[in-house]
């Protein structure tokens, strides 16, 4: 076979192009493997150093805000400022003081102490788990008083081999005389460094030496024991603080330790203390030579083999197809299109022969169309014209209906500025009358005018959310069993007053049978019924008003018949009446008022509810508004009633309340004093006088020093909102119901709301019955559940199956741990979700918690925080097993 020129190009060009970027590649990768390993090493270890660093900063910022809230405690700041020298009254605050000492020790496991420390030193309230007398003095103290600091943190090595950590806060009061602050103590508070101690003994390889030391060279935490207590010398505490300062990893030698030379990486803590990580430099880059070894012979033999096999490749996949491709590209060039390349193959090649075959054919084809193409081009001119005269037509109507919708918004905005400055102008000038003339005549009936407005603003707000949500497809509605007699019994109670103010009549027809209980949303129906009947009420001025209920068994549907004798409506008007933000004529807008929404969105909530709203109107005759509703029965039976049933009057809430006889205990979070003031004026005619928290923190200190039957929580406070307030407060186990006070009564708003532990949601303004009705349902509750849940503890069945359990705990504590040393993940997780129902069923909460804590950090794959939770959790067990012994000796 003759070789080709362009055969010999290639091998030319392959040779130099293959060889001398393999050899260059072979010797740069031999002079840097040892580089790459080295810095492999530094990755990784500085990784590790930076994540033990981010975990003990977490525990230390934890323990930080955990001393700062106890300082700024309002039973602290009680104790602090007392002016009574009342024995009795000195004990009882003190004791309180003590109690939220003890709340937070067991909140936070870790603490094994809080000392309230006058300004010199001296201990004024302590509290500690091992119930052991306040420390006479502490060796810092005398850096405390030097330091200006309000928080301060130490480290304190212990002659057991133990360091534990103190965090100091400066407490300051407020001097009335001088109105400035003025010291008045210190906080502080030892805690048990857990995660300190997990850290140390966690490392990126074998032989690796963890240590945590001083700015003066003392071993506080070592990966070794027999290095704890020992001190490193100035200069290597100075090799220490340049390696810090540049954050790499460092080869140093540690005489104070063994004298071995290792690769180092340390960062500075605050308050001055190093963590070190180090690991023989020997045992670090010894992997490095094999590798080397073998990246030499991969190079040698890639540059003997992979030429040649390239050519060989090129020559049979891609040359050979290039000239045939060239001879048949020849070919057609001179005219020959019955030239065919046979396809080998789905690769690029045979795709390519394939694609030169179709652009022959088309090439063939396109010769043919464009004979035919010539004979139709006046034709195809002519189409295209019309085409674009549609167009252009298209375009015309959809400038009109700009300029309509521009027009539009424009008489909108106009009707809602008159709609909402028309109940403004009541509700101020009738303010401002009350106000300079608190004695005049007319207050009540000023006062109800007041009022009325206010609810009519309150409508129209409510009116334009509903449409922005329907238009969002974002409104829901439920399928609840309601009973038709109540519904329409309500709707006579609102329209037949507004009826007789017109001197109209109003009645409602039933066509019996009709079912006695559909299932729909109660709110919704009445909103469309109660739109429409308004509207006949506004446009009727003589005549009255019918309402007819009827079912059809066959559709399974309710229609409500609203019929009128009012000024009508023409075809154009009907056609246009379910448009938003649109009425009659704008004759008919000055005349009776509106926005025009409330037809649209009856007419939409009516389709959410399974049906639809139609009209027939006739001017000057009347309208007929049929309202079609789904009953949602599901091809299930349902009881007819063939009479009107008698009405039972609803008991006031507010008097049922009153009767219950509920000593209950209040607590109101709420920041607005004049919220504060109209929330405890609502509670104090039912006889319940509120406890008051004015943000998130201060209702979490409260509640867990007293016991409150209920909780209403504000969702938008400073320092600590409602949100992270009541999720606090359900993680610290407080099972008592909780009332989320918000304007924000949108349903994601309030599905948030409930998932952070809210029982239930009271949107603002603030309605009486429904508070009246929520309070009644919770308290009640909760006096029931209180009386069973004492009953039930009290019992011997319940004892023994408590002290079964409590048998069981070592069982748990052992399995635990061998799940954790096998990375049995899966029933590590299953073990933990059983412990966090078993002992909150039995009263254990701190175990409790600490198994969720374990649980989240499993199920979110969250590996820095598993062994602190698995730690936290195995003290929690071993906690109650103390305490249930030291119980029976005791008794």
């Amino acid at each position: 076979m003759k070789t080709s020129k362009l055969s010999i190009k290639l091998l030319w060009y392959i040779t130099p192009l293959v060889i001398l970027p393999l050899l260059f590649l072979g010797g740069f990768t031999l002079t840097n493997v040892t580089s790459s390993t080295q810095k492999q090493a530094k990755l990784t270890v500085s990784r590790f150093v930076e994540q033990q660093q981010q975990k003990m900063f977490n525990y230390i910022e934890i323990y930080q805000s955990t001393t700062k809230l106890l300082s700024n405690s309002p039973v602290l700041m009680d104790f602090l400022n007392q002016t009574n020298v009342d024995t009795v009254s000195s004990t009882s605050k003190l004791s309180a003081l003590v109690d939220v000492f003890a709340s937070y020790s067991e909140a936070y496991p870790d603490i094994l102490s809080i000392n309230l420390v006058g300004p010199k030193g001296n201990s004024k309230a302590y509290h500690a788990n091992n119930l052991s007398q306040a420390p006479i003095s502490y060796p810092f103290f005398s850096q405390v008083i030097n330091n200006n600091l309000r928080q301060q943190q130490f480290m304190v090595a212990t002659a057991k081999g133990t360091t534990h950590l103190y965090f100091v806060q400066r407490i300051y009061g407020v001097n009335l005389q001088l109105k400035q602050p003025n010291q008045q103590g210190y906080i502080i508070v030892r805690v048990d460094p857990s995660i300190i101690n997990s850290s140390i003994f966690e490392s990126a390889y074998d032989n690796t030496l963890n240590l945590l030391v001083t700015d003066g060279g003392e071993i506080l935490f070592s990966s070794d024991k027999q290095l704890f207590s020992n001190y490193l010398s100035p200069d290597e505490i100075e090799q220490i603080h340049e390696v810090a300062d540049k954050g790499t990893l460092n080869a140093i030698n540690l005489e104070s330790i063994d004298n071995v030379e290792r690769m180092l990486y340390a960062v500075q803590l605050s308050g001055g203390y190093y963590y070190l990580s180090t690991i023989p430099k020997s045992l670090l880059y010894h992997s490095g030579k094999a590798i080397s070894l073998i990246t030499a012979l991969i190079v040698i033999l890639s540059v003997i083999i992979l030429p040649i096999l390239i050519f060989i490749v090129v020559r049979n996949l891609l040359l050979n197809p290039i000239e045939l491709l060239g001879e048949a590209s020849h070919r057609v060039g001179d005219g020959d299109l019955s030239v065919y390349l046979p396809t080998q193959g789905n690769d690029e090649v045979g795709t390519l022969f394939h694609d030169f075959n179709h652009m022959v054919k088309q090439i063939r084809d396109f010769q043919g169309e464009l004979e035919e193409y010539k004979h139709h081009l006046e034709e195809k001119v002519d189409n295209r014209t019309r085409a674009l005269e549609e167009m252009n037509k298209q375009l015309g109507g959809a400038i009109t209906q700009a300029k309509q919708a521009n027009e539009l918004k424009s008489r909108f905005l106009a009707n809602m500025s008159h709609e909402i400055r028309t109940p403004l102008t009541a509700i101020m000038g009738f303010t401002e009358q009350l106000l300079h003339n608190p004695d005049a005549k007319g207050t009540r009936h000023h006062l109800d005018t007041v009022l009325r407005n206010s609810k009519h603003l309150l409508e129209l707000i409510n009116n334009i959310l509903d449409l922005s949500k329907i238009e969002a497809e974002k409104l829901a509605v439920e399928q609840n069993a309601l009973e038709l007699q109540p519904l329409l019994e309500d709707i006579d109670s609102i329209m037949a007053p507004m009826a007789q103010e017109k001197l109209l009549s109003f009645s409602i027809d039933y066509q019996f049978p009709l079912p006695k209980v559909m299932h729909s949303d109660i709110t919704r129906l009445k909103q469309i019924l109660l739109n429409i009947a308004t509207n006949a009420v506004k446009f009727t001025e003589f005549g009255g008003i019918k309402i007819t209920v009827s079912f059809n068994e066959t559709l399974q549907q309710f229609q409500f018949v609203v019929e009128d004798t009012g000024i009508g409506m023409s075809q154009a008007e009907i056609n246009r009446v379910f448009k938003p933000f649109e009425q009659a004529d704008s004759t008919t807008t000055r005349r009776f008022g509106g926005t025009g929404l409330g037809l649209c969105i009856s007419k939409n909530l009516a389709q959410l509810l399974g049906g639809d709203v139609e009209v027939h109107s006739e001017q000057g005759v009347g309208s007929r508004f049929t309202i079609h509703i789904a009953g949602n029965y599901q091809c299930s039976d349902y009881e007819l009633t063939y009479e009107l049933s008698k009405s039972i009057p609803e008991q006031d809430i507010s008097q049922e309340l009153s009767n219950t006889h509920i000593d209950a205990h209040i607590l109101l979070a709420e920041d607005n004093p004049d919220n504060q003031v109209l929330v405890t004026l609502l509670l104090q005619a039912w006889g319940i006088t509120p406890d008051i928290a004015k943000n998130g923190a201060e209702a979490v200190e409260k509640a867990l020093v007293n016991d409150y039957n209920l909780i209403l929580m504000d969702m938008q406070m400073p320092v600590m909102g409602g949100l992270e307030a009541t999720e606090m407060l359900r993680h610290a186990a407080y099972d008592g119901p909780i009332i989320a006070l918000t304007a924000n009564v949108m349903k994601q708003d309030v599905d948030t709301y409930l998932a952070a532990g809210c029982n239930e949601t009271l949107g603002k303004p603030i309605d009486k019955t429904e508070l009246g009705a929520v309070l009644l349902e919770h308290l009640q509750l909760e006096d029931a559940s209180q009386s069973q849940w004492d009953s039930l503890l009290q019992s011997e069945k319940f004892m023994q199956i408590s002290q079964n359990y409590i048998a069981k705990l070592p069982e748990y504590l052992t399995q635990l741990e061998s799940y954790y040393d096998n990375q049995e993940w899966v029933s590590l997780r299953a073990l933990s979700h059983s412990l966090k129902g078993s002992a909150g069923c039995f009263g254990f909460m701190n175990i409790h918690s600490a198994a969720d804590d374990l649980e989240q950090s499993l199920r979110t794959n969250n590996q820095a925080q598993w062994q602190y939770a698995l730690l936290n959790l195995t003290e929690a067990i071993k906690y109650t097993l103390k305490n249930q012994q030291s119980l029976k000796v005791a008794n």
